[in-house]
């Protein structure tokens, strides 16, 4: 099994199968009883909506295990999800994660796969799962860049010879683009929305780069007015929607361009032949593509399925799992 063990969404690869599930990582718990009510797209739903007794939580944050035993939950369902409740599997899983991660957070990631009933287990850092699952020759001795836009981190990666030559971890990634949205609109139109609210906005109408021709995007946002204290109905621009998220975007470019500063000279060469590759749910966002490639002057493509190119990646390396061994860092095995 390979896993994309995601901020905002888990996907499940299962050997000779494809994805299997995908699901956004939300948990719901009964607070008395100590249960989960819900997981995934149920959970999801419950989002900012759910009674005194019951909380709806993201177990990962920033692309790391914030609550422990959610997380271990969340996962244990998944798998017997994909296994059809059969609890007695104990499959090999490769479990894609940030390569900024500290040592104690690749343990906890383990620990939780291992305690879900994993035989062994597997880390694989995502910039080069997603290599892999965009399609870029890993293997090969040229320098390939890859941009991957998570929920909770942003990872810039080149990778050559089935390896990192360099990379850097932000933690700034889709929660902060809908966090930058949701304090636009309570400091411009005082009015208070939620976390979907935001991200809603930020998928119909947001845009990383000016739209071409006047196709200005307008949308109807309903929320909570802060002075009235009433709910109101406000009308936003795209243009709104691009300002607020600005400073957030700007610090994914800086990462960008620090790392093409620090890449070797003849990969560079190899990666203004080829291009950037952009991948993850940010990759989705409108004209982000175009905001690169005019900052960095290196044509910046999106992969076909950005969304679950980590999870194609771990997949490509369970199957192949000779080949691509190396592609494991030392210390990310545990038997």
């Amino acid at each position: 099994m390979g896993i994309d063990l995601g901020t905002a969404n888990t996907l499940v690869y299962v050997s000779g199968k494809g994805i299997v599930l995908q699901e956004p990582s939300v948990v719901a718990i009964d607070q008395d009883l100590k249960v989960p009510l819900a997981v995934g797209e149920d959970a999801k739903k419950m989002l900012g909506r759910t009674p005194g007794n019951v909380v709806a939580l993201r177990p990962l944050r920033d692309g790391v295990i914030a609550d422990f035993d959610t997380a271990e939950l969340m996962l244990k369902h998944f798998i017997r999800q994909v296994h059809e409740g059969r609890a007695l599997v104990s499959p090999r899983i490769v479990i894609g994660i940030p390569s900024g991660v500290t040592g104690v957070e690749r343990r906890a990631v383990m620990e939780a796969a291992s305690q879900a009933g994993a035989r062994d287990v597997y880390l694989i850092d995502e910039p080069v799962a997603a290599a892999i699952g965009a399609g870029l020759p890993v293997a090969e001795p040229t320098g390939n860049m890859i941009i991957d836009i998570g929920g909770g981190t942003t990872e810039v990666a080149v990778l050559s010879l089935q390896g990192t030559v360099l990379s850097e971890s932000v933690r700034v990634a889709g929660d902060e683009l809908s966090e930058s949205i949701t304090q636009y609109m309570k400091k411009v139109h005082n009015l208070v929305v939620g976390e979907r609210t935001a991200e809603e906005i930020k998928i119909q109408i947001g845009s990383a780069y000016p739209l071409q021709g006047d196709d200005e995007l307008t949308m109807e946002v309903r929320g909570l007015h802060l002075l009235s204290g009433l709910p109101r109905t406000v009308t936003i621009k795209s243009s709104e929607v691009r300002e607020s998220m600005s400073e957030p975007l700007a610090v994914i470019v800086d990462a960008v361009k620090r790392t093409l500063e620090r890449t070797p000279p003849e990969l560079a060469a190899d990666i203004i032949d080829r291009g950037i590759m952009l991948a993850g749910g940010g990759a989705l966002l409108k004209g982000i593509d175009t905001l690169i490639s005019h900052e960095t002057g290196i044509v910046t493509h999106i992969a076909a399925d950005p969304l679950s190119c980590v999870v194609l990646g771990t997949g490509r390396v369970l199957e192949n799992f000779k080949q691509l061994e190396r592609v494991f860092s030392s210390r990310s095995r545990v038997m």
